[in-house]
């Protein structure tokens, strides 16, 4: 399938209209073993996020009266915007950015859910097949982890930003498996990597807190996924091929790094404020300028930082692109950290957290 541009056996695709393919009796035995090891740890980190023993929705927080979010994350609070409301109105308006964000994350995981299952219907490797069919299902628990939370706190979700949808609908129409796999495995999981641990480290919503930890524990094997296919791919890369990835990488970040959170893509927060979203953008701006953003790119658990890091880290970045993500973020400072990705920690205390819930809890099928 020309495009594909895999290098590797283990991510032979076909056009996903070729269902004949996939029954090739020749196919099902040739079945690598090189997703074993994050399959078999599925059990390790299966939760339920309707069951109570792993969250509870009636954990109580009053969103008229506390911020979920501190102030200093709120860059509208920040701003000239805060003098025009009362103490109320800006804890409203600081958790309907919440809101927003937590909208942007459930239309994210929508999309990997929709993404995961493609890769079943185009990948030719069952070993490949089955870590896909895994990650959809844990996908689908996010969507309603999300839809949860968003419902017992706010009610609905808010609609997808321009951004945002725009890119999902490329990543998940997309026939080439290394868009899907560089762009929702990497840079979009590493976006959720980055959000989920600020969310994880900052809110003072315990609910938040917990549903974010066991998202955590499914997404740090999200990650390794598009990772394996970087470690097997990007040395094989012909020159042109590697420009190839490097370039569309780097029109993805600066896509999301300038449209994904702006005021204009969140500008459906502010009428109920009376507050137009052109004036509001230009009191940001006011107070959060590039410098601004390069200081919040220093932060260990901002998401572009942890974007740029999987990018580096896996290969994907060159001489050539460096000084497109340099302008904004210390390159040589994340040339210098290990390979551990900012929550995986997190993802760690969370699995041993689940494995103290699931140990002796009937499985089904048991009496």
């Amino acid at each position: 399938m020309s495009g594909q541009i895999t290098l590797d056996p283990i991510y032979n695709a076909v056009p996903s209209d070729d269902f004949p393919a996939m029954l090739d009796v020749n196919r099902y035995g040739d079945r690598t073993d090189a997703f074993d090891k994050i399959i078999s740890a599925t059990h390790d980190h299966f939760w339920d996020p309707l069951d109570t023993a792993y969250l509870d929705y009636n954990t109580p927080f009053d969103i008229t009266k506390e911020l979920i979010m501190p102030k200093d994350t709120i860059p509208e609070l920040n701003s000239a915007v805060a003098d025009k409301l009362d103490e109320g109105q800006q804890i409203l308006l600081g958790n309907e950015s919440v809101r927003w964000g937590i909208s942007g994350i459930l239309h994210g995981e929508q999309g990997a859910l929709s993404l995961s299952a493609s890769l079943c219907h185009i990948l030719l490797d069952p070993g490949a097949q089955e870590y896909a069919s895994n990650q959809t299902r844990e996908e689908a628990r996010h969507v309603t982890a999300f839809s949860r939370y968003i419902q017992v706190r706010f009610g609905s979700p808010y609609p997808v930003g321009n951004a945002l949808g725009g890119l999902l609908k490329e990543l998940v129409a997309a026939e080439e498996v290394y868009k899907k796999l560089v762009g929702m495995q990497m840079l979009i999981e590493g976006l959720a990597m980055g959000a989920f641990a600020s969310f994880h480290s900052k809110t003072s919503d315990p609910l938040l807190k917990r549903l974010t930890q066991l998202v955590m524990t499914d997404e740090a094997f999200h990650h390794k996924f598009g990772k394996i296919w970087a470690d097997r791919t990007i040395p094989k890369l012909s020159e042109k091929e590697h420009e190839i990835v490097e370039d569309w990488a780097a029109k993805c970040f600066e896509t999301v790094l300038f449209n994904l959170i702006n005021i204009r893509q969140k500008q459906v927060i502010y009428e109920q404020f009376g507050l137009d979203w052109e004036w509001v953008r230009d009191a940001c701006r006011e107070v959060y300028t590039d410098h601004d953003r390069r200081d919040a790119l220093k932060e260990s658990t901002n998401i572009f930082r942890v974007l740029v890091k999987t990018l580096l880290k896996s290969g994907i970045i060159t001489d050539r692109t460096r000084p497109l993500y340099a302008h904004w973020i210390d390159m040589d400072e994340i040339d210098g950290e290990s390979e551990d990705m900012v929550g995986y920690a997190i993802a760690d205390e969370g699995i041993e957290y689940l494995k103290s819930i699931n140990e002796g809890r009937r499985v089904i099928g048991q009496k």
